[in-house]
């Protein structure tokens, strides 16, 4: 290890070309910034790889997660269960709506929600169920299709959205998971709806971003719940800016006090040189996935599956569990990689070790898999631009630096 040279990777950069540069400069030119023609474009390419009927694109994840509890009316009264294991935006959102927040625990040594757990905490008041495709890994949509299922007895509406779906709505926070593949088919139409994040630090990304989408309702148009959302991320107002100038009228509504959350057309133009490359870039994270599995799995380190028989990860984060360290054994593993080079992370403090959800009445010692997932766990770089010769330098580096751990 002495005697190779030492580099200087990078954790998680925004896969950026030229492309996408000339793009942003040909709307900067165009003299049309925000919501406009580039971001319809990107909606209706979206909705075509994601091989769902309409796709609304927004400014964040949590701002495609919060709009759905809005459309959904679910606020005060209202229970939404999600993981503890997971980004503080997960749960936020339920917060802002007014409704409770609920968590599970995750399965032991394993990312997913406790899914028996997930059915014994579903009662009368509960309206919606967030689960969350950590890593790009997709959650068992098969078992909680069936869960929220079995509590139809329990469901008690109170929206015309509700009333279509008639059970706890599934609403996937897939931030992770943009072109994960579950039984053979993308994530964005297995819950009944699926939010994705495009920040930079995304596989694909707008800068920042996200998108929207859902399964056909009964009773209401995939156009209706398209327009309806872009009304709530746009201060309810019935044209955009765009429409009032090509229709050559000034005249507008604004029908509801609601929101400001729309996309940019700059960040549109991002994305739509993006999809182009987006194969070719998930290939290269599989590549890298597969060099390190390689490396890793004979050390004994626990591991994510990304790739099984019945489904296929994104490859969001390679995240490894050194069995047996302790917090600061960990923590102390961090630095020592960061001074060689390699910068590493950990995904994620469990939400009820944060202050805000402390506050709220949340401890830790109810959630142990939770923390057991938490204390060990050690990400390590993973993207498209990781070269050969870097993913070699991040194995070799590991493997040194664990040395007296394992």
């Amino acid at each position: 290890m002495s005697k190779k040279r030492k580099m200087r990777i990078s954790f998680s950069p925004p896969d950026i070309t030229e492309s996408e540069i000339q793009a942003v400069a040909e709307v900067l030119r165009s003299g049309w910034l925000t919501r406009g023609p580039k971001t319809k474009l990107l909606e209706e390419k979206t909705a075509k790889f994601l091989q769902t009927e309409k796709v609304v694109c927004l400014n964040s994840q949590t701002s495609c997660a919060e709009m759905t509890l809005r459309l959904a009316d679910i606020g005060e009264g209202d229970e939404v269960i999600t993981t503890a294991y997971t980004y503080t935006a997960t749960a936020s959102v339920i917060e802002h709506v007014g409704a409770k927040i609920i968590l599970a625990d995750t399965q032991k040594d394993c990312l997913e929600m406790d899914y028996d757990l997930l059915e014994s905490l579903i009662n009368e008041k509960t309206k919606a169920i967030i689960p969350v495709d950590l890593a790009g890994i997709p959650c068992d949509y098969d078992r909680i299709i069936k869960i929220s299922k079995s509590a139809e007895s329990k469901f008690r509406a109170n929206s015309f959205i509700q009333e279509a779906i008639g059970r706890p709505i599934i609403i996937a926070d897939s931030a992770h998971a943009f072109g994960s593949l579950f039984h053979g088919k993308p994530l964005g139409s297995f819950a009944d709806f699926t939010s994705f994040s495009w920040h930079a630090v995304k596989n694909f990304t707008t800068g920042e971003g996200g998108a929207l989408t859902w399964r056909p309702l009964s009773g209401i148009t995939s156009e209706d719940i398209h327009e309806r959302l872009h009304l709530l991320s746009l201060h309810g107002q019935d044209k955009t800016s765009l429409e009032k100038v090509s229709e050559g009228s000034w005249e507008y509504d604004i029908l509801g006090t609601w929101y400001k959350c729309n996309m940019t057309d700059i960040a549109a133009a991002i994305g739509l040189a993006q999809l182009p490359r987006y194969k070719g870039m998930l290939e290269r994270r599989r590549h890298a996935i597969e060099v390190y599995d390689r490396a890793f799995k004979p050390m004994g380190l626990r591991l994510l599956e990304h790739f099984t028989a019945n489904y296929e990860s994104c490859g969001h984060l390679y995240m490894t569990w050194v069995l047996g360290i302790t917090l600061q054994q960990r923590d102390k593993i961090i630095s020592e990689m960061f001074e060689r080079g390699v910068p590493c992370n950990v995904h994620y403090k469990p939400l009820p070790m944060h202050t805000a959800y402390k506050k709220l009445g949340f401890r830790i010692e109810d959630f142990p898999n939770a923390y057991a997932n938490f204390i060990n766990e050690i990400s390590l770089p993973l993207h498209s631009k990781l070269t050969d010769e870097e993913i070699s330098y991040v194995i070799d580096t590991y493997k040194d630096v664990l040395k007296p751990y394992i």
